[in-house]
This record gives structure tokens, C-alpha cells and sequence, in this order.
């Protein structure tokens, strides 16, 4: 790893002297002539080290100091000061200051404390490296699904979460739109604040804005008290908009100003408040068509929908399925215990069940099918019988789906389970089906890690 260090003084002999000296260090050098040309350089980025003198004109070394503990604390910084000046530099190292050094300096010693506070830097940016893989796992850990269409999904909220762009979220009821909202938060600059959360379908149009943009004491019947919006807690933090084609035109006029110039006032107001915040939106609705319907404001759909993320239905990712299944049972765990349940997953007629099934209301429904399962099982396994029926009859379908992009082993897997869960558990008549013997049929079973009924 190359670093690059900045010089900050305002003689320039000792300036140009002591970057020609880390260059041929093999580092490479920014110079400053002044405090506020070196916090200049620092507010772009790319600095690892700070040398800077500790007198200078206008913005002081002491001052540089403060501002670079405070605002980049990884950024290790050395200090330059004359004989006269001890007292002051032994400060800054109570202020943060990595060293101090007297002129006339001595410059091995430099070279040497510079080496010291760079191997500092190179471990304390792999620790930052490994920590933010770690907290991108954990942010992604809500994202269950390991098909094509996921890791997709995965791989633009990394892309986009840095960012202070508006997202729009689009899929149909239940796909899981608001753990990508979680999930872009979490993994932005602004996870230290808590994502606030607007469902606006479920506010009256009256109700909507107070909520969104808050009132002063007075502005209406029962507003006996100021209350801030929710726009305004989320500074410098995400506000996550569910169901954004709810929203009548009169608040998209307000939403679409503080989208441009980041500034409301109150219901009842006349202060302006300004605020940072980063906008998520999301919907089950076609905001294009509302826009030509002149339901929603296309001026506001342009800045909403700067990135999009379209999350597809569970039909359309059905390899999701399994995984799905494994993490509900794990969150329906400890009501199965209190149920005095032990269940150790589902049989294969009715994992065949829930893989034909369409799932219309998605993942919600598939949650809530297995919660139901789990309640109403009374063995070890969920079967076939402890499913809704709308969702058992998915066994009736003689077709078999095998997902784009499976292995020849997962296909066979799934061929074999769904050819047994039709013929109800027959092995004789399975195995007759598929060409096979039926020892040849009891090895695969195992190996495919099947019940043997």
C-alpha cells in the first residue's frame, strides 16, 4: 500500500525539503503552504499522514490538529515546533498529536516516527476493511436467497448505500421492500442514526403531513403541543417512505421541495427548517402510469426514482424457497417449544407443496403459512395435511419446475422429490416412473438427504 503524507508549513525550504526527503521514502507527498491550503487537501481525501508545523499564520498547526482529530480521528498527525515552544507541543499530544519533534529537526528520527505512524495507519484501515465486511454481512443477513435475481438485488443496495441518492423501491405486496430499505441503512454513512419509518397508507391525507413534516402548538384542533415530523427526526439519517403512491398532491408538492432544497416548515409554521436527510421510497403501485393517470407528479416520480431496485415475486425466485422455509422455522422455533414441539423441518410432500405454490401475497405469506404449519403440526415434521388448503393442492399439478441456472444435481434432487411427493410417498412407483431400481432410488434419497417414508 502506497501512502501519501502532507506537509504543512509555511517556510518553504523546510516544506519542499521535507517532501523531496519522504519521496525518496517512496511515499507520495501533498504540500500546503498554510493551515487552511492543508485542511483544503484533507476535506478531498486520500491524506494518511499529517506533518504540520505548529506556528503558522492564519489557521494554526494547533488548529489543524483539533479539526483533524475531530473530523478524520483515523489520520495519525506529527508535529513541528521550535525550542521555544515545548510547552505547546507537549498540548497538542494531550490533544491527539501521534508525535511532536524540535527544530532543527532531525530527519532519520522523522523518517523513523513517520514509519511508525503509517504501520499504525495500515493496521487501523485493515481493521476498518475487515469490520466493514463484517457489518455488510450482518446487513445483508435479511436478505435470504441465494438466487440470481437476489444476489442482484444484493449487489446494487452495496453499490448504492454509500451514496446519498434517492432510491426507489418497486414489487409487489409482501416481496420484502422494507428489508431493502434495512439494508441500504445499515450499510450507509448514516447507520449511527436510527432509519425512520413512514407507512403512508396507513395516514389519512390530514394526518399524512403532520406526520411527515410536523405542527406548531396550535395549527389545528387537538394540536395542544409542538410535534416534530418525521422529516426533521430523520436528520442526518434515511427515511424510509412505504407505499409512496398513497400520498395525495398536496404533500407531494411539499415532499417534491424537500427533496430539491432539503427545507419544510412546520403545519402552522412559519420557520423554515432545513434538514439532511436520505430519501428511500417504495411501492406495490406502476408510478409511471399514475404519472400519465396525472395522479402523481412527475417532477417528483424524476427525483424519487434516481436509482430503482425492483424486487421480484417469490413465483419468479422460487430456488429462494428452501432457504425461506429453514429461516422461518428458526424464528418459529421457541413458539414451537412452547407448544412442547420439536420440529425438525418439513416432509417432502409438502416441501413439494410449498415449491408449486405461487405464492401471491410472497414471502409474507409464505411466513405466515409456515407459522400456521407449525401450530398446526403434531409430529416431527410438517406434512402435506398441515398446510392451508389453497397450498396442498399445489400438489395436484403434474408439471415439474426446475429453476434457470441448477446444477444437474440439484435438478435431479428436485425431480426425484417432486416425482415421490406426487405418488404420495410410493418408492415402487416412483422409482418405476423415473427408470430406476428401487435400491438405486433409496441411495439418492439418502444422499439428497430425503425422509425415507
Amino acid at each position: 500500500m502506497k501512502f501519501t503524507i502532507l506537509v504543512i508549513d509555511d517556510e518553504k525550504n523546510i516544506r519542499e525539503g521535507l517532501g523531496a526527503a519522504f519521496e525518496l521514502e517512496g511515499y507520495e507527498v501533498s504540500l500546503a503552504a498554510n493551515g487552511q491550503e492543508g485542511l483544503d487537501q484533507i476535506a478531498k481525501g486520500g491524506i494518511d499522514l499529517v506533518v504540520t508545523d505548529l506556528r503558522m499564520d492564519g489557521i494554526s498547526g494547533e488548529e489543524v490538529l483539533r479539526r483533524v482529530t475531530t473530523q478524520n480521528p483515523g489520520i495519525p498527525v506529527i508535529v513541528l515546533t521550535g525550542h521555544g515552544s515545548i510547552d505547546a507541543a507537549v498540548d497538542a499530544m494531550r490533544n491527539g498529536a501521534y508525535d511532536f519533534l524540535t527544530k532543527p529537526l532531525n530527519l532519520d528520527q522523522l523518517l523513523m516516527i513517520a514509519k511508525r505512524a503509517l504501520q499504525g495507519r495500515e493496521l487501523s484501515l485493515q481493521h476498518k476493511e475487515l469490520k466493514d465486511r463484517v457489518d455488510q454481512t450482518k446487513s445483508l443477513e435479511g436478505m435470504i436467497g441465494k438466487s440470481a435475481a437476489m444476489q442482484k438485488i444484493a449487489e446494487l443496495i452495496k453499490k448504492v448505500a454509500p451514496s446519498k441518492a434517492s432510491v426507489l423501491i418497486t414489487g409487489e405486496s409482501g416481496v420484502g421492500k422494507e428489508v431493502v430499505a434495512d439494508a441500504i441503512h445499515a450499510l450507509s454513512p448514516r447507520k449511527g442514526h436510527d432509519c425512520v419509518k413512514v407507512h403512508c397508507a396507513a395516514l389519512s391525507e390530514s394526518l399524512l403531513e403532520s406526520e411527515l413534516f410536523g405542527h406548531e402548538k396550535g395549527a389545528y384542533t387537538g394540536a395542544d403541543q409542538m410535534a416534530k415530523g418525521r422529516f426533521e427526526l430523520a436528520h442526518n439519517s434515511t427515511i424510509f417512505l412505504d407505499e409512496i403512491g398513497e400520498i395525495d398532491q398536496a404533500t407531494q408538492v411539499k415532499l417534491l421541495r424537500v427533496l430539491q432544497e432539503k427545507k419544510f416548515e412546520r403545519v402552522g409554521g412559519s420557520q423554515t427548517i432545513e434538514v439532511d436527510v436520505r430519501v428511500v421510497a417504495a411501492t406495490n403501485k406502476n408510478l409511471e402510469e399514475l404519472v400519465k393517470q396525472g395522479k402523481f407528479r412527475e417532477d417528483l416520480f424524476y427525483r424519487l426514482n434516481v436509482v430503482r431496485i425492483e424486487v421480484p415475486p417469490l413465483r419468479e425466485r422460487k430456488d429462494d424457497i428452501p432457504l425461506l422455509i429453514a429461516h422461518f422455522l428458526k424464528e418459529f422455533e421457541g413458539e414451537a417449544k412452547d407448544l412442547g414441539k420439536a420440529i425438525t423441518g418439513v416432509d417432502s410432500r409438502a416441501r413439494s407443496a410449498l415449491y408449486k405454490y405461487d405464492w401471491p401475497g410472497n414471502i409474507r405469506e409464505l411466513r405466515n403459512c409456515i407459522e400456521s404449519a407449525v401450530v398446526m403440526c403434531s409430529g416431527g415434521e410438517i406434512t402435506l395435511d398441515d398446510l392451508p388448503p389453497s397450498i396442498s393442492k399445489a400438489t395436484s399439478a403434474e408439471s415439474i419446475t426446475i429453476p434457470a441456472g441448477s446444477t444437474l444435481e440439484e435438478a435431479e434432487k428436485i425431480v426425484i422429490e417432486q416425482t415421490l411427493a406426487a405418488n404420495k410417498g410410493n418408492k415402487s412407483k416412483t422409482a418405476e416412473l423415473l427408470g430406476i431400481g428401487r435400491k438405486t432410488l433409496q441411495r439418492k434419497l439418502g444422499e439428497a438427504d430425503f425422509v425415507d417414508q
